[in-house]
């Protein structure tokens, strides 16, 4: 039977819906006030193992401080305010303290660099940026416009804020906790998080409250979080799954979030897996093919207490699936879903929607949610036949995207005509017992390592060097990343390839974009391939040889 009809989770659904679509929600009550004060709220370690734990109770009284803090400087409903923090304490009080006051929370990457920043920040107008010192300098090579928003900094061990930022603990230690948190609608914006598009700036999804509905569809259905539960979300919250997931997700439902601040390593995850006696675990297929490339584990082997494990973010293969098995003692569940409406599709792991797993196949239909594939018309095709994948929004009560931050043209492009399906831009096929299988993008987004890569701010950066006449970037095949960034690059007539010149290049684009988006490969050509209006022709980049 389809979720759609199932009547049991038909009334779970209309329950999640007058839960966080309704005309006064209390934002900080649902992710934080109601949940047990001396129950953890945070699990926080750090790269050298330093371990601290904060309570509901802690969390409350140091988010309402922080919204104090935030009060002072102007910060009211409707406003935006952006963090640029790695996984940390911080960024967990500074985010349920904006929310306290009715704001939106404007997540920023740590990886990225000033080009990439300043799009966001100037677009948003974030009226404050929380940072850390860190991160800070970045911010000082920054376009932040005009007015510039004040600036809140973190200071590290031996590092204090700059002259003429707001201490954060400073500011903490003399507030007075903020009166009663502020009643927002079901409409009002939750999260302003941007993703990457294939031409133009950076696109801002707008995430309303109400979405908190399909966020504990998802972690209810899809990854059947329990309450004996010790559940780790890997991925970072400077991205949707991870803010949606890692973040909201485990204040939802009254868990913790787990943080492990630290650069990925093979043997500390297998141990914090274990140290942790984590039950259900989900992370980017990146993290598990670097698990399984790593081979036997080095040293004593670690007793796991997994459950369930779970991916999202680009296809999982099949092998690791195998490999899983054997090495996890679970079998892992592949997801789908986008920036624009969370997650859609899984192998579900709720034992009432738990269905065989196929290679291949992403599973069915999250329940709230109805999934077509649609041909170059825009009509559902049959079984079996290859399209685009679409979400029917007449018959989707939980799906939450309507439209891009002030860009109607964007959102148009995303609906069809009438306004009743949304185009992922990916394709697929579904058999008739409701599988979906992934079967390409129809954009020129690149998917690596879980995060979704835009040719745009790449080939932006890229010509942005003084080397450099033009510029285009694809995604190639990678054993670990799935697909990593391979530019194409035209050279100014003063200019000579060389191999100094493509690691300057690489330097320049991670230094300025992001750590995660730079071209790994790079190919210097004469010309690039272009219509006859001048558009680039990707495609036929993808078919020259290695």
């Amino acid at each position: 039977m389809s979720p759609e009809n199932d009547d049991s989770l038909q009334k779970r659904i209309e329950e999640w819906q007058k839960t966080y679509d309704r005309p006064a929600v209390v934002v900080a009550d649902l992710l934080c006030d109601r949940h047990t004060g001396d129950s953890p709220g945070l699990i926080y370690e750090d790269a050298i193992g330093r371990e601290e734990t904060y309570t509901y109770a802690r969390l409350l009284e140091l988010s309402s401080r922080f919204a104090a803090v935030l009060k002072t400087l102007g910060v009211s409903r409707g406003d935006r305010v952006a963090t640029l923090l790695p996984k940390s304490p911080a960024l967990v009080v500074a985010t349920l303290g904006l929310w306290r006051l009715g704001a939106a929370h404007v997540p920023l990457f740590t990886a990225f660099g000033p080009q990439a920043i300043g799009s966001r920040v100037n677009n948003s107008a974030a009226a404050v940026i929380v940072t850390d010192t860190a991160n800070r300098g970045k911010l000082d090579e920054t376009d932040l416009g005009d007015p510039k928003p004040k600036i809140i900094s973190v200071a590290g061990d031996d590092s204090p804020p700059a002259a003429g930022d707001i201490d954060f603990q400073s500011a903490l230690d003399s507030a007075t906790a903020h009166e009663s948190p502020v009643s927002v609608t079901g409409n009002d914006l939750l999260i302003l998080i941007y993703t990457s598009g294939t031409t133009g700036s950076p696109k801002g999804v707008e995430v309303p409250v109400k979405a908190l509905a399909s966020f504990e569809s998802y972690l209810r259905c899809g990854l059947d979080v329990r309450d004996d539960d010790v559940y780790w979300n890997m991925a970072d919250p400077g991205w949707a799954y991870g803010l949606f997931y890692a973040l909201a997700g485990p204040l939802l439902l009254g868990k913790p979030v787990i943080f492990l601040n630290a650069p990925f390593d093979v043997e500390r995850t297998y141990r914090f897996l274990e140290r942790h006696q984590v039950t259900n675990a989900t992370t980017a297929p990146t993290v598990f093919r670097m698990m399984r490339a790593a081979g036997s584990f080095p040293g004593d082997k670690p007793v796991l207490q997994l459950r369930l494990a779970s991916c999202a973010g680009e296809p999982l293969n099949p092998d690791v699936v195998s490999w899983g098995k054997v090495h996890l003692g679970v079998s892992i569940h592949d997801h789908y879903g986008q920036t624009e409406g969370g997650m859609m599709v899984c192998n579900h792991h709720l034992p009432s929607l738990r269905r065989e797993l196929r290679p291949g196949s992403m599973g069915q239909a999250m329940p709230g949610f109805r999934i077509v594939i649609l041909d170059n018309d825009g009509a559902e095709v049959e079984p079996g036949q290859e399209g685009q994948i679409a979400v029917d929004t007449h018959h989707s009560p939980l799906f939450w995207f309507r439209g891009y931050y002030q860009d109607p043209k964007r959102t148009r492009e995303r609906f069809t005509a009438s306004g009743r399906y949304y185009l992922t831009g990916d394709s697929a096929s579904q058999d008739p017992d409701g599988y979906i299988a992934f079967s390409g993008r129809d954009d020129d987004i690149i998917t690596s390592a879980g995060y979704r890569i835009g040719p745009f701010e790449p080939e932006s950066a890229l010509i942005a060097h003084e080397a450099v006449a033009e510029a285009a970037v694809i995604g190639v095949p990678d054993a670990v990343r799935g697909e990593i960034v391979k530019a194409f690059v035209v050279l100014k007539p003063d200019h000579k390839p060389s191999q100094e010149l493509s690691e300057a290049l690489r330097s320049f684009v991670q230094s300025n974009l992001s750590a995660h988006a730079y071209p790994r490969e790079i190919a210097f050509i004469d010309q690039l391939p272009k219509t006859p209006s001048g558009k680039v022709q990707r495609f036929l980049l993808r078919d020259q040889p290695a």
